[in-house]
């Protein structure tokens, strides 16, 4: 029986800078070196050179997707630990699914908080604009309106 070895495509061999992939998804090299002290990225070293593979693309894309949903890096790190496991993906996606569910959850919430907050401060500025209405002018527009006056009347004397 021969041996198999599984062939790498070009892409699948192709590596990556730190500042690639930095650039290439908009995020800073910093938070990549940031997910690589929380064991989340594993890039190869040349010398002092990170070196990041296909492998590590993925996980960046995957990272910053769930990032910008709003998960948490610890449910994140959660689901790329499921990443190699041999069932075709099916724990990570019921794991995903789960911290999805609970952020839709999360966020609702907020949502409801928010309208609520913004309903608050409309009635808030439209209280305020009634009380600015009944106190009169502040002193500011007191002095302006003194200095209109005595101007007019000047023009109405010379006239």
């Amino acid at each position: 029986m021969p041996d198999t070895v599984p062939s790498l495509s070009i892409a699948d061999s192709r590596t990556y800078s730190i500042s690639e992939l930095a650039r290439e998804f908009g995020i800073t090299p910093r938070a990549l070196r940031f997910y690589e002290d929380k064991d989340m990225l594993h890039p190869a070293r040349d010398g002092m050179t990170r070196v990041y593979s296909h492998r590590d693309r993925g996980r960046v894309k995957i990272i910053v997707r769930l990032k910008r949903l709003g998960l948490p890096l610890a449910d994140i790190r959660e689901i790329l630990d499921l990443y190699g496991l041999e069932d075709g993906q099916r724990a990570q996606m019921r794991m995903m699914k789960v911290k999805f569910e609970n952020q839709v959850k999360e966020l609702e919430s907020q949502r409801e908080d928010i309208e609520m907050a913004l309903q608050e401060l409309h009635r808030g500025m439209e209280w305020l604009e009634g009380q600015l209405e009944n106190v009169g002018p502040g002193p500011a527009e007191a002095e302006n309106l003194k200095a209109y006056d005595a101007v007019a009347r000047r023009q109405l004397d010379d006239a």
